[in-house]
């Protein structure tokens, strides 16, 4: 996150790590967004806001926590899968103007 947003602030919890530029875009975590037993034993989750609701295969769980405010949970368990497309989104959650 360091080298894809020069002014990103990271706050390390107990339950999860969340990257702030102006606002929260974005959060990595262990949340149970599946079954345990339908998920790879090494896995993270995650989340970002967009000001839409995205339709991908990907995206595991959406929801509408305020009115056009859609926060979106991406499952992943290989590094492979940090790639341009759940970039774009983080990237886009970054940059949006939070209502």
């Amino acid at each position: 996150m360091r080298k894809e947003f020069k002014d990103v602030r990271i706050k390390v919890q107990k339950t999860q790590i969340s990257f702030y530029s102006r606002h929260l875009f974005a959060c990595v975590s262990f949340a149970r967004i599946r079954r345990k037993k339908d998920c790879h034993p090494n896995y993270i989750v995650i989340t970002f806001d967009l000001n839409y609701k995205s339709e991908s295969p990907r995206i595991e769980a959406v929801s509408e926590p305020y009115p056009n405010g859609w926060t979106h949970h991406v499952l992943l368990s290989d590094p492979g899968e940090i790639d341009e497309e759940l970039m774009g989104w983080i990237n886009e959650a970054a940059f949006s103007d939070k209502k």
